[in-house]
């Protein structure tokens, strides 16, 4: 079997017996980097010495009986809004084009513990504020199933990255639909988990209440075992939870009898591609062949969740976004006069359009006057959607439905509409604003060979019921259909 073919756990499985070594797994994923990263664009920053240099480390580590956990070895992608020591980090923005990090964030230190070779930083959209990776300060990643489509974003780089074979596995960040949404566009398995299972620290904020960190990976059990390393419980992160519960691997098991599973009627109305419509439904048949009893159900308040949701990230996104002012790290303007003039300039070049419209429209609905209108009204419904699902989970394990409303749009057509791009999110920015899990999982292809995804919803720390039913309906499915390599 050809290394690029094998997922993060077979990999892993092989370092350990000695059938592959870690060196030349990165090798030949390092090989593969070289040969498509022109065309589809997936890093920012490639870090080739310091993979190889890792791999001879970490192979002696394996050798001597010190890693021995089941993704040793193994080569993964950091989205570039992470803090990587010594590595440039810059949440794809010019503003931060020269920032390298003192530390690095929770989720990657416990990957390097359990002996992951970082090949470096995806690209992404800029401050992962954007829906296709098109926002990017350093140029557009591509979808590798269809070259002339976006990937999604904003954790475009690293759902490219994994179905383009240039790396095992990645990490995303999740804020409003940032893993689930690239990973249905590329074809891949992504999570998000529950509010506060990984560790926010080192995480470079956009919504601080909504951020959410998570694997995107080639199949449900990697995505298991990605979980088990990077869900631990962490004091610097005031959000971080301690949970008892994070043996992941264990809800890998092909039954989903007597599971109950609830579709949204809401969310197979208006606007929804009937392709998408058709393979999702497919999909929750498979289930129900499985033993799953399947029912739809009304969840209340869905066409409130997006003007509620880019108030609340907006709002977040420019009180976040003021450290960054030119004065202790990150870009500042060669001419300038005076500190105010300093900022603003500063400010204006640093940051790209997405961005500057996102600030606008936080600290006008934080401005005064405006604050009870809008902001505290957001909040309050925030409150009453996770009323909703809350009702929804007292009957049903879990809820099923599609992730976007189409498949991968073409490059350009959701930036010359922002609202268009605002709205390709109505799926998916619910389970942020009620801090629920999500996953989601190749389930079809379209008429023009785009994947589909299939969207499962969980309760608060229910991760367990959303990999056993992905695991069944994966077991049901098959391998999913690769692109034929050219």
């Amino acid at each position: 079997m050809n290394i690029l073919d094998m997922t993060a756990v077979s990999l892993g499985a092989a370092i350990k017996n000695k059938e592959v070594t870690v060196l030349e797994a990165t090798e030949a994923v390092l090989a593969q980097i070289e040969a498509k990263e022109s065309e589809y664009h997936c890093y920012v920053t490639v870090d080739r010495e310091g993979a190889l240099a890792a791999a001879e480390r970490i192979q002696k580590k394996i050798d001597a009986g010190e890693l021995t956990g089941p993704l040793a070895g193994v080569p993964v992608a950091i989205k570039d809004n992470m803090c990587t020591e010594g590595m440039l980090t810059t949440c794809s923005s010019k503003i931060l084009g020269n920032f390298v990090p003192t530390f690095s964030s929770e989720a990657v230190l416990n990957l390097q513990k359990a002996g992951a070779v970082i090949l470096g930083k995806t690209n992404m959209d800029e401050f992962a504020m954007g829906s296709t990776t098109e926002t990017s300060a350093f140029g557009v990643t591509k979808n590798p199933r269809n070259p002339e489509h976006v990937p999604g974003g904003s954790s475009g780089g690293s759902a490219a990255a994994v179905a383009a074979q240039e790396c095992f596995y990645a990490l995303g960040s999740d804020t409003g639909g940032s893993i689930r949404q690239p990973a249905s566009y590329c074809g891949v398995v992504g999570l998000k988990p529950t509010y506060g299972t990984v560790s926010r620290y080192g995480l470079i904020a956009y919504g601080s209440s909504l951020d959410q960190i998570g694997p995107l990976c080639k199949d449900v059990t990697d995505c298991a075992t990605i979980m088990e390393i990077i869900a631990t419980h962490d004091p610097k992160d005031s959000t971080s939870v301690q949970r008892d519960d994070t043996d992941f691997t264990g809800a890998l098991v092909d039954d989903v009898k007597g599971m109950k599973i609830g579709i949204p009627r809401d969310y197979f109305g208006e606007g929804l591609d009937p392709e998408v419509k058709e393979a999702v439904l497919a999909a929750a048949k498979v289930l129900e062949a499985k033993g799953a009893i399947v029912e739809e159900f009304d969840l209340s308040l869905v066409e409130y969740a997006i003007p509620t949701y880019y108030t609340i990230a907006a709002a977040e996104a420019s009180s976040n976004l003021e450290r960054f002012d030119g004065i202790k790290y990150g870009y500042r303007t060669e001419e300038y006069e005076g500190l105010h003039n300093m900022y603003k300039k500063s400010r204006s070049e640093g940051f790209g359009p997405e961005v500057k419209r996102r600030i606008m429209l936080g600290s006008f609905v934080l401005s005064s006057g405006y604050y009870d209108a809008y902001y505290l009204k957001a909040l309050r419904v925030k409150a009453l959607i996770k009323k909703a699902f809350d009702e929804a989970f007292a009957k049903y394990d879990v809820i099923l439905g599609p992730v976007a409303p189409t498949t991968a749009p073409k490059l350009g057509a959701s930036l010359s509409d922002p609202i268009k791009m605002y709205l390709s999110d109505i799926y998916t920015i619910s389970v942020n604003l009620a801090g629920l899990p999500g996953l989601s999982i190749p389930c079809g292809m379209d008429s023009k060979g785009l994947p589909i995804g299939l969207q499962m919803i969980g309760d608060c720390f229910n991760e367990k019921k959303l990999i056993r039913a992905a695991f069944a309906y994966e077991q049901a499915r098959g391998a999913f259909g690769k692109k034929e390599d050219e």
